[in-house]
């Protein structure tokens, strides 16, 4: 028997099931929205979490014409009378706005006008239904032309909802994907007001007064204020991450996660992929990032040797929570973010219904953002009507101790009497200088204790990357390796090489300095130096505990 194949970046449900990819069945899902469903059903969750799969896999069970057989041996199917009611049964429109995106209101407005076309494409039955009329048919056709009429746009998901239930004489299930996006792409470009204008309208005529209705299940990141575009909506279930009811069918559980690797051969790796991609709390439920477990069983598969990396970091850009973390580098919020980085939690009380325009107006707003994203997460205590707050895992760790090093290179990059005595302290040779400086800073800025050794490397980087005088390189091919860190002065007088390390016990330091000059020596990192002619070559090595640093040095030439 083959091994499925893992659906990396697949999130068509048929394409999974037809085409034997592995998957992680989320089916109860229907079962569960069927029992507890409002008419309008929005779920909140963090990008990569399997909400666009989720939402295919309720295209493919409700509408009519599809493949029953794709849920042959998933748990729904054990549910022969909830089948029978409800499969195949029911007109669906589908929309993901993803990617109404556009630096112009006309751009994304554009963007989205083509993405209903296509819908209405698909239902291009209903130009020879009997089952409509004339006119109804030219309300049809006015969507498939280009029309900029602005209530052609807005009315339109309605209007396909009317259609389609006099066409199957059933109401429709309508599913939006991503509800959320263009709006935050609207602010960021500076036209977030005319964007509410347009997804207020269309929500309002798809969700409110359409009587072709039967439900609509939305998803995306934020629960944007009710005010904002939902007004008047009155029969909104709202599943947050804070709440229970569906919390297992976003993101995998530990024994998901468990059966996978053990599926691959690959339980040993398990540790790993707790410490990088576990962490998140959905209700009662703790969860892994579904797109990190997936590429990194993709990678196992390929290489054993394979190390955990970031993958959900790298999907999207993460500018705007760079921005808002940046903003708020107030004392009190830059010393929260280093005791979360050093494993500890933060208590906040957060506001789950902001609007995107809401979130520059009080710092305080950014732990709600981060929390709603998934670079937070937590859990809610209803005594005090607060949220115990931390950072998930290793790999959402890495943004925050870059925001961290962003920081220190703007303090530093103020120091300038200071930096110029450690700049000649280095080109001398001088450790005690260096030692004494070095221990300042960390005492100073870095208050966490799980540091790594590639953070010291960005933290020795945004210093001498401030001086005007040298060119640095990092991880420079040289020798029979790559360097930690090669500074040579733009002259070539002087120039030197740095191999950092970090132990977990103060008594390793000068164990793990000695280490690190020998190696390189060993790899001959000094090499393009001399390929430059570099008249005076210095080699350190430093060697990073917690707070306490050690340096070491030795005259090569």
């Amino acid at each position: 028997m083959m091994t499925k194949k893992l659906p990396v970046g697949i999130e068509s449900f048929e394409e999974i099931r037809k085409q034997d990819f592995y998957y992680v069945d989320k089916t109860n899902l229907i079962a569960d929205l069927l029992a507890n469903w409002g008419k309008v059903n929005l779920f909140t969750r963090p990008r990569r979490f399997g909400k666009t799969l989720n939402m295919s896999m309720l295209k493919s069970f409700f509408e009519i014409g599809r493949d029953k057989h794709v849920f042959d041996g998933l748990s729904i199917a054990q549910n022969e009378t909830l089948c029978q009611t409800y499969m195949g049964k029911y007109p669906v429109l589908f929309l993901s706005l993803k990617g109404v995106d556009g630096l112009t209101f006309e751009d994304a407005y554009d963007r989205l006008r083509c993405l209903i076309r296509n819908e209405a494409f698909r239902l291009d039955f209903l130009r020879e239904s009997s089952a409509i009329t004339a006119e109804e048919k030219n309300s049809y056709l006015r969507i498939l032309s280009e029309t900029d009429r602005f209530s052609d746009i807005t009315e339109s998901l309605k209007m396909l909802s009317i259609l389609l239930e006099k066409h199957y004489s059933q109401k429709v299930i309508l599913l939006i994907d991503e509800y959320d996006v263009p709006l935050d792409k609207a602010y960021q470009h500076g036209y977030y007001e005319r964007m509410i204008d347009l997804i207020r309208a269309m929500f309002g005529a798809a969700l409110k007064t359409n009587d072709s209705l039967f439900f609509a299940v939305l998803t995306g990141c934020l629960r944007v204020s009710k005010e904002s575009i939902f007004t008047g909506l009155n029969n909104m279930a709202v599943h947050s991450i804070a709440d229970a009811n569906f919390d297992e069918y976003f993101g995998f559980t530990d024994h998901e996660v468990r059966e996978m690797l053990e599926y691959y051969g690959l339980e040993r790796h398990l540790n790993e992929t707790r410490e990088w991609y576990d962490g998140y709390r959905f209700g009662n439920q703790d969860v892994y990032c579904p797109w990190d477990v997936i590429n990194y069983c993709y990678a196992l598969r390929a290489s054993e040797s394979a190390q955990p990396k970031a993958y959900w970091i790298n999907t999207s850009s993460n500018d705007m929570v760079r921005k808002l973390i940046g903003k708020a580098a107030d004392g009190t919020t830059q010393m929260e973010i280093e005791r979360l980085i050093a494993g500890e939690t933060i208590v906040k009380t957060l506001n789950e219904n902001l609007t995107h325009n809401e979130v520059d107006a009080n710092v305080e707003n950014i732990w709600s953002l981060l929390y709603m994203t998934g670079y937070l997460t937590g859990t809610f205590d209803p005594s005090s009507n607060r949220y115990r707050l931390k950072i998930p895992n290793r790999e959402i760790r890495q943004i925050y101790t870059q925001q961290v090093l962003e920081w220190f290179k703007e303090k530093a990059a103020a120091e300038t009497e200071k930096l110029s005595v450690l700049y000649t302290a280095f080109e001398s040779g001088d450790t005690e200088t260096i030692t004494d400086y070095l221990n300042e800073q960390l005492l100073d800025t870095v208050s966490f204790y799980d540091a790594q050794e590639s953070f010291y490397h960005g933290f020795l980087l945004a210093l001498l990357n401030t001086c005007a005088n040298w060119r640095v390189s990092s991880n420079m091919e040289t020798g029979k390796g790559r360097s930690d860190i090669l500074v040579e002065r733009k002259d070539r007088k002087i120039g030197f090489v740095i191999e950092v390390k970090d132990v977990k016990d103060e008594k390793r330091l000068d164990t793990a300095c000695a280490t690190a000059l020998k190696q390189i020596e060993d790899k001959n990192y000094i090499a393009v130096l001399n390929c430059y002619r570099v008249k005076e070559i210095w080699i350190y090595g430093i060697a990073f505990c917690d707070k306490e640093c050690r340096v070491v040095v030795k005259r090569m030439g």
